[in-house]
Formats: C-alpha cells, sequence, structure tokens
C-alpha cells in the first residue's frame, strides 16, 4: 500500500528518540495542549503511512515532539 503522508516514518523515529520514550497518548496529550485534537488512533495511523496530514497537524506535531516540520518532511538540509 502507498503511504498517504511524508512524515510517519519520521514522527515514530522522533517519538521513540525521547528519552523516556514518548507514547502515543503522550502525543496525543500534547497535541490536545497546542489546541490539535489527534486520537492514539489517529497518530498510530499516521506513523504507518494509513491517514493524511494536514498543515496544522504537521506544525503541531512537530512542536509536541521538539523538532522542525522540515525534519519531519525529511527535508532538513542541515541534517544531511
Amino acid at each position: 500500500m502507498e503511504s498517504r503522508n511524508l512524515i510517519g516514518r519520521r514522527l515514530r523515529q522522533a517519538r521513540l528518540a525521547e528519552r523516556p520514550r514518548a507514547t502515543l497518548s503522550d502525543v496525543s496529550a500534547r497535541l490536545e495542549v497546542l489546541g490539535v485534537n489527534l486520537s492514539i488512533s489517529s497518530i498510530a495511523k499516521i506513523e504507518r503511512g494509513e491517514r493524511i496530514v494536514t498543515d496544522i497537524q504537521l506544525v503541531a506535531l512537530a512542536k509536541a515532539l521538539k523538532v522542525s516540520p522540515a525534519w519531519l518532511l525529511d527535508l532538513d538540509e542541515s541534517e544531511h
């Protein structure tokens, strides 16, 4: 199945890189504080590439995980 978003792999990578590891529930709660409601199930679907992500969700996910939207999109040239 073709991926429905560009950020799933990096989203999971950022979440699991945190110490202690951030759970899907942690990310969902952080997003709620930012005014974006994404369920645990929705975040899991994004990570698996099964769900489309809006620009607003992209920015909020980046803020919640303390990475840049460009990094989530794998466009961060400074890392390469």
